[in-house]
């Protein structure tokens, strides 16, 4: 059996499951879909929670995303194929998309750049970021419009991107001066309230 071969049959298993349990294919629209809201939420939460360690997380996740998809498309420039559901018969398709290259993953590229870097920075609550992203990078197969290896390349190009700038951005003594002037400024138009001592 060759790699494709592998590729199709372990998409077959995991999309065949919406057959089989219909009941569960709109919550894993809602994960493949709607999540990406959330990320986008949790991300901001955390950069105005003015805590310089959140941010540096912030600023981190989002040059890993940068570099992970510069990669990425590198990738998708040696090897492509397109969505499941343009390319194989019987695909349990809930998502309408365009057919184009579906290698690697930009879901899973976006989830695992995010969510590895939050979990780098915080290892108690991180374990929560790494299900949610093995979560949409699932749900992206169960939906139909990726295969399995799309899915793995793109948690690779990003788990690789993610400890490559944890180790060394946060090293930059560029990157803590424009975090301090941004967070100066901040104060100057926002300035935070004391907190009131009770009696």
């Amino acid at each position: 059996m060759n790699l494709m071969e592998l590729n199709v049959q372990c998409f077959r298993a995991i999309n065949d499951l919406g057959k089989q349990y219909p009941e569960l294919n709109p919550a894993f629209y809602a994960i493949a879909e709607y999540t990406v809201y959330a990320l986008a939420l949790c991300a901001l939460l955390y950069w105005f929670t003015r805590d310089s360690q959140n941010r540096m997380m912030v600023i981190c996740a989002t040059a890993t995303f940068v570099m992970a998809e510069v990669l990425g498309k590198l990738a998708g420039t040696l090897h492509t194929n397109n969505q499941p559901f343009a390319e194989l018969a019987n695909v349990n398709q809930l998502v309408q998309k365009a057919v184009d290259n579906s290698f690697p993953s930009d879901h899973t590229i976006l989830f695992f750049s995010f969510c590895v870097s939050f979990w780098l920075f915080q290892r108690k609550t991180g374990i929560l970021w790494m299900l949610l992203a093995v979560c949409v990078g699932l749900s992206r197969i169960w939906v139909g419009v990726h295969y399995p290896a799309d899915v793995l390349v793109g948690a690779l190009i990003s788990i690789g991107s993610a400890l490559t700038v944890f180790l060394l951005l946060p090293r930059f003594a560029f990157v803590h001066s424009l975090l301090s002037f941004y967070e100066k400024m901040e104060s100057a138009i926002l300035p935070v309230k004391p907190r009131s001592k009770g009696l």
